[in-house]
């Protein structure tokens, strides 16, 4: 069961009521509120909890917020519900819309029955005239995330077409500042910040995956807001197709988010009698983006198919080898790795059949006999003698029209004319909706996973879904894909029992808790510069725990940016997510060999921290240094890296504070590793026993190493 029909950590719910007992309903858990004043059917408070209120006094909160009636104005001041619709007199984004042909386009809802307890609630709307039914879920998290999705019903005797169904999130009228990121390929991920004036600030995916340009959070906040303080609240969209969220302030003293599928026309047609559920859309808070994204993470983790076993090291081919499947360079690259402590091993493109570049074979699930004459068991063979997991590189959505496949049934592409879509990568989407293919692609990876003891797929998706439909003159078909992918790794993991799973989309293109709920981490970004990944890593972060985030050491020069990088940076910067190597290690000395081996046992050494702990940053003033850490559930311990991106305006640099510890504890400080070691040996700090407070590294700070440009140091803090 998964994140789209079961709750994280939910209570049951009681039995419905048919009669309302009060007016007001009041969710907390997890230091959160949601306070709802069931007579206007509004959401007065989502943010920090309330103390535990009498009826009376929650009815005044309620009777605080509402607006009164203004000169020039409806005689009823328009506020926002749960569902706004026009015929509520609300002028800004609806919560619902939609029509029968052109019909029935004026909806408005009314409260039914509520069934609630103290974290999650189900409120049921009726709306007879239009011939709707719409059941709202509220559920407060143990962690504080407040999560909202709707099923909407046709109880007409006509077809109902759902234009969209957002879930609103009010925010503070005083949040003016709004957060969010955008990006490309080899730069996901990267923020913009802008002031919330009147209107409206939209952000829309419609690439059939949020894409490389998405943003994972649209975050209102008070102006200034940063990591460590400032509240703010931000909503994400757990779904892997498209989608749409919004940040509006209107003019009546009405400020919010709203989030949901973003469907294209005539994609959700509801016949007499069906229904859409709505993705989860997530909300969280926090006094600071911090603790903001500990939600998240918290709990995330608390789900009972959250990967629990330590983050094994991985080594993956592609940047050793490319396409050059050559069995003896594959055996000798296994060894080298196993010998610096490497625990899974993946093969990537290029071991199916007539796959010598990226322009032919997708959809051929063969292993190449050319390539492979007796299969892929001699590598495999060697890799799990040497200790490791065996992992294999596979593209299922896809198909290049240069296959066997692609000839053999040209009406398993998703196209909408007779012509294909605009290629990209040389390849096209397969229609995963359609029984047939599904079956096939279905057959094809169980097959492969009977035959050869695969512990891990790298499941990438390589191109965007442009003009998605089910064939000429068809119909949209993003959503219906989403699903049939949901379908198929539901699929594969209930029947290969231990079997991970890697969610790479030409990089980072598709991350959302939607596919990360089914899967086990996400290929972060294709880039593996460390430079261009500490904002990827830093924004990415806010939602996806760190465990679940791939972060490899590179080559020297990067194969991405082409920058020359050392080891030191590139080891810093992947140390807090999960471990891994893309480098040809038979190709270096044993000098270079000896330090990749440290790192990966420093690695092994904090993993429990980095799978358990809080991932904090530091809000520095200088612009040329990077402070990031993990502090330990029990905050006894942390880690922290200090990078070094461009010289400083001063010389040696001012003291960096370091966030996030018990405020009240005494910390051993110790220098684990410096980009530059002139500048650790004349760092004072680092050559006594310096010891000191919580407090006085959140707010004082100390002296960080000088270092070049484009170095890090490592630093571990131990409570004593």
């Amino acid at each position: 069961m998964h994140l789209s029909d079961r709750g994280v950590d939910v209570e049951p719910l009681p039995e419905p009521e048919t009669v309302l007992t009060s007016d007001v309903l009041h969710l907390r858990r997890g230091g959160t509120s949601v306070a709802i004043d069931l007579t206007a059917a509004a959401i007065v408070h989502w943010g920090e909890e309330l103390a535990p209120a009498s009826p009376a006094a929650l009815a005044s909160l309620c009777v605080a917020a509402r607006p009164q009636r203004v000169s020039g104005g409806l005689d009823r001041t328009s506020r926002l519900g749960l569902i706004s619709t026009a015929a509520d007199g609300w002028f800004g984004t609806p919560g619902l819309e939609g029509h029968r042909s052109g019909d029935g386009v004026s909806v408005r809802f009314e409260l039914e029955g509520v069934q609630s307890n103290d974290d999650h609630a189900l409120l049921s709307f009726s709306e007879d005239e239009v011939g709707l039914r719409l059941q709202l879920e509220l559920r407060v998290g143990a962690a504080g995330l407040f999560h909202q999705r709707a099923t909407l019903r046709n109880v007409g005797d006509t077809a109902y077409t759902v234009n969209s169904l957002g879930l609103a999130f009010p925010t503070p009228w005083d949040s003016t500042e709004v957060l969010d990121t955008t990006g490309h390929h080899l730069r996901e991920r990267h923020p913009q910040r802008r002031e919330l004036t009147i209107g409206t600030h939209l952000r829309e995916s419609r690439r059939g995956r949020p894409g490389a340009d998405a943003s994972l959070l649209l975050a209102v906040g008070r102006q200034g807001f940063g990591f460590e303080t400032g509240i703010v609240h931000g909503i994400h969209v757990a779904w892997s197709g498209n989608h749409r969220v919004l940040a509006e302030r209107v003019n009546t003293g009405e400020s919010f988010l709203l989030g949901g599928e973003l469907l294209t026309a005539g994609e959700l047609i509801l016949e007499p009698g069906g229904s859409y559920t709505t993705p989860w859309v997530i909300g969280s808070w926090g006094d600071g983006l911090s603790e903001l994204s500990h939600r998240f993470h918290d709990e995330w983790r608390r789900r009972p198919q959250h990967p629990r076993r330590a983050r094994p090291v991985t080594l993956n081919t592609w940047e050793a080898v490319y396409f050059d499947h050559r069995l003896e360079k594959l055996t000798a690259l296994a060894d080298a790795a196993a010998a610096v402590g490497v625990e899974r091993f993946v093969l990537d493109d290029g071991w199916f059949r007539g796959r010598r570049d990226d322009t032919a074979g997708l959809g051929d699930w063969f292993v190449d006999a050319d390539v492979w004459p007796d299969g892929l068991h001699p590598l495999v063979d060697t890799v799990t003698a040497l200790g490791m997991e065996f992992g294999l590189w596979v593209e299922p959505e896809m198909i290049n029209p240069d296959s066997d496949l692609a000839r053999a049934h040209p009406d398993w592409i998703l196209r909408g004319r007779m012509s294909l879509p605009p290629s990209a990568r040389q390849q096209q989407v397969l229609d995963l909706s359609h029984p047939d293919a599904y079956s096939y692609i279905a057959d094809r990876l169980h097959a492969l996973l009977d035959e050869y003891p695969i512990a891990y797929l790298k499941w990438d998706h390589n191109r965007d879904l442009v003009d998605a439909a089910s064939g000429p003159a068809g119909s949209a078909r993003v959503r219906a894909q989403t699903l049939a992918l949901y379908r198929l790794l539901d699929e594969l993991k209930s029947s290969h029992a231990g079997l991970e799973i890697e969610s790479c989309a030409s990089g980072g293109a598709r991350v959302d808790l939607g596919i990360l709920d089914r899967t086990d981490r996400i290929w972060t970004s294709d880039s593996l510069d460390p430079l261009e990944r500490l904002a990827n890593q830093r924004y990415t972060g806010i939602v996806v725990p760190p465990e679940m985030m791939g972060m490899h050491l590179t080559t020297p020069t990067v194969h991405s940016s082409g920058r020359t990088v050392d080891l030191d940076l590139s080891g810093a910067v992947a140390l807090f997510g999960h471990f891994g190597i893309e480098w040809d290690l038979t190709a270096i000395d044993d000098a270079s060999r000896d330090e990749v081996a440290g790192w990966v046992a420093l690695s092994k050494r904090l993993r429990p921290l980095i799978a358990n702990g809080r991932v904090v940053h530091g809000d520095v003033s200088d612009a040329a240094i990077d402070v990031r850490g993990v502090v330990s559930a029990d905050s006894a311990s942390a880690v922290f890296t200090i990078t070094q991106i461009s010289t400083s305006a001063a010389y040696p640099a001012g003291r960096v504070r370091l966030p996030g510890l018990d405020l009240d504890r005494s910390y051993l400080v110790s220098l684990l590793s410096s980009g530059r070691e002139a500048g650790q040996s004349a760092l004072e700090w680092a050559q006594h026993r310096t010891v000191l407070t919580g407090r006085e590294l959140a707010v004082v700070g100390l002296r960080p190493p000088v270092q070049d440009p484009q170095h890090a140091a490592v630093v571990e803090l131990t409570a004593v």
